[in-house]
């Protein structure tokens, strides 16, 4: 994993990256080249478009989500948002080439090398996502324990890490009750650290279910990174490997101690004017689609198109949301607040399909506007969920420390929740955000976002 700007990437999803933009920029610089000396004069204009290009198609590639670990995804549907990348791509190509000098040389040309470049990006990313050679980049990890703790980072890493390659559970000195199969368990030969680079180990997760009595050997784990071996707790584990915080293993001295957690004025300077331009440029380039899903819904049935319903803010100040009427009007008409579930009887038929594209959330970009939200943050939740929830989930008020936003980390990464133990796990997202979140992490949640909408999956 690569950390870049407080967020945890795959080394093999920046390395791809890298190679898309580059492949962009050697197809039509290698284009000009190819024509002899009398236009390598352009190659300034043509690198300049070229990098133009690249950024574009990085922006394409990460809100089709084909930089996102395939998982389940199957060979047809990496194909098929491929196919709308390009559909997007090569019009953009054609367009930035055509702004090129018209005393450019052989500008046709250089336009045809730059969508073929397009294609090339897009047949990489469909090849790279479901090569069997993504197995000779895996990271070689073991695991020094063998308790309930062991076995749960084991679990993740074979579901959630496609480059994680485990070598084996190493029980602590003082560990007795073993949960990992005996064939998975290691003995010690020496050392920690002789085992370690015996076993050409990359990384070391120590997830000791006993950490008392002399359990942790601090002095071999230091030779083991002094030998250039990562080791990292449980509750760094899965920060990086899943990007989120899971309360089961963190304490306050960690969140404490640890870095993040960095509001600071030039970052809050800086997210409000991101808000305020993005905010009024989406509402801007969505109102036509505004208008019509408000005679959409004022046709279906009778009452108010919009919904403001009191939600608890920054700090616990509560604010007016406003969005869209998806459900009927009388969808609390017991007086008695309910989690709205997947498929709420309660929704009407405009409402569903609103609600599955986002478009009912597109009024939220006033509340931003008017400073009550952000364009990213922790979904707004009712006064009376929030009491709940902070009486029975550790931390759960620290998500209300930043703005609420219009999406959010844990709306792009996890599915739909109706439940207390659904709010631990997108309050485990929502405490990842608010530790690393930087503008880096804000515009890859809004390119996610899109991915999110135009797959017609994620959390509401």
């Amino acid at each position: 994993m690569v950390r870049i700007f407080n967020h945890y990437l795959h080394r093999q999803t920046l390395l791809h990256v890298l190679f898309d933009l580059g492949l962009i920029l050697f197809a039509v610089v290698a284009v000009v080249l190819s024509q002899g000396d009398a236009v390598v004069t352009t190659i300034p204009f043509v690198a300049s478009h070229g990098l133009s290009l690249a950024g574009c198609m990085f922006v394409i590639n990460s809100a089709s989500g084909l930089y996102q670990p395939v998982h389940n995804r199957s060979v047809t549907e990496s194909c098929a948002r491929a196919l709308l990348g390009l559909m997007f791509g090569l019009p953009l190509a054609y367009a930035i080439f055509s702004l090129l000098p018209t005393n450019a040389g052989h500008r046709e040309l250089i336009t045809i090398g730059a969508m073929v470049a397009v294609a090339a990006v897009m047949a990489h990313r469909v090849y790279a996502a479901h090569s069997s050679t993504q197995s000779r980049l895996r990271s070689r990890i073991l695991i020094f324990g063998c308790g309930e703790a062991a076995k749960s980072v084991g679990a993740t890493l074979k579901v959630s890490d496609p480059h994680a390659e485990i070598v084996g559970y190493l029980p602590g000195p003082n560990e007795e009750k073993f949960c990992v199969a005996a064939e998975q368990t290691l003995t010690m030969q020496g050392t920690l650290t002789d085992t370690a680079r015996r076993l050409n180990v990359d990384e070391i997760v120590v997830a000791l279910s006993e950490r008392r009595g002399g359990s942790m050997p601090m002095r071999q784990l230091l030779d083991c990174k002094l030998y250039g071996i990562r080791v990292v707790d449980i509750a760094t584990h899965f920060e990086k490997t899943l990007a989120q915080i899971k309360i089961n293993h963190v304490n306050a001295g960690w969140l404490i101690f640890g870095d993040g957690f960095n509001q600071g004025v030039v970052r809050t300077a800086v997210k409000r004017v991101f808000d305020v331009v993005s905010a009024s440029l989406i509402f801007l380039a969505a109102f036509p689609v505004m208008l019509v899903t408000a005679v959409a819904i004022k046709l279906e049935s009778a009452g108010p198109i919009f919904y403001r319903q009191e939600r608890v803010g920054l700090n616990g100040k509560p604010f007016k949301v406003i969005k869209f009427r998806s459900m009927r009007t009388d969808a609390e008409k017991d007086g008695k607040p309910r989690w709205a579930t997947l498929n709420d009887d309660r929704v009407t038929k405009v409402g569903r399909f609103i609600r599955k594209v986002r478009i009912d959330e597109l009024p939220q970009l006033l509340n931003v506007l008017q400073g009550d939200m952000s364009m990213v943050g922790p979904r707004p939740e009712r006064q009376y969920f929030v009491d709940e929830l902070i009486s029975k989930i550790p931390y759960f008020a620290v998500r209300q420390s930043v703005k609420p936003g219009v999406t959010g980390w844990a709306q792009v990464r996890y599915e739909y929740g109706s439940t207390v133990e659904d709010s631990v796990e997108k309050l485990q997202y929502d405490l990842y955000y608010v530790k690393n979140h930087t503008m880096f992490l804000d515009m890859l949640i809004m390119l996610e976002t899109v991915a999110v909408v135009l797959t017609g999956k994620g959390a509401r």
